[in-house]
């Protein structure tokens, strides 16, 4: 199993680390692309992170999920096509994606909320109810292989969703 991590700058440290490492419990191997041309990126509390690969030498089709960490990162992802043009072939080709806090708004600008149900930050609630999505205010919301979560509390769910979405896609 492999997973893909997209961050940037501003990404919510605790929203990157906590599946990052519960992923890694159970054997998935992960890469880290970053938005700035494999830059190291700082989360919102100082944590650093060095990025695996450029997002535009990403193979899509290669991995099991996407995982999109909130904070202030996918709003500077949505603004590099590369990264958008990668999570709107992530669930155009059915493959796992999940995305919390802020998360959802990359896959706004990908065009891959409409008519889905997922959850957010209330922050931007409104913006995925504007992109023709179903906003439900629950800890995890998982609509076909998009999994969706509001908060770092929701991490342990968030993380548990994950962890079986992923056990079911290898059967």
């Amino acid at each position: 199993m492999k997973a893909l991590f997209l961050i940037a700058d501003g990404f919510e440290d605790v929203q990157f680390f906590c599946p990052f490492y519960r992923l890694r419990e159970d054997g998935v191997h992960i890469t880290v692309a970053a938005a700035v041309d494999n830059q190291a990126a700082t989360g919102l509390h100082g944590y650093v992170v060095e990025p695996d690969m450029p997002i535009p030498e990403l193979n899509p089709s290669e991995y099991d999920i996407l995982v999109i960490p909130g904070g202030r990162a996918p709003e500077k992802l949505r603004l590099r096509e590369e990264a958008v043009d990668l999570a709107r072939t992530f669930v155009q080709d059915g493959t796992l994606v999940a995305a919390i806090g802020h998360g959802p708004q990359l896959l706004l600008s990908a065009g891959a909320l409409d008519g889905k149900s997922a959850t957010c930050d209330t922050g931007i609630r409104d913006d995925i109810r504007c992109a023709a999505a179903v906003y439900r205010d629950e800890a995890v919301v998982m609509d076909g292989a998009l999994i969706t979560a509001r908060s770092n509390d929701d991490l342990p769910a968030f993380c548990e969703q994950i962890v079986l979405a992923l056990a079911a896609s290898a059967q």
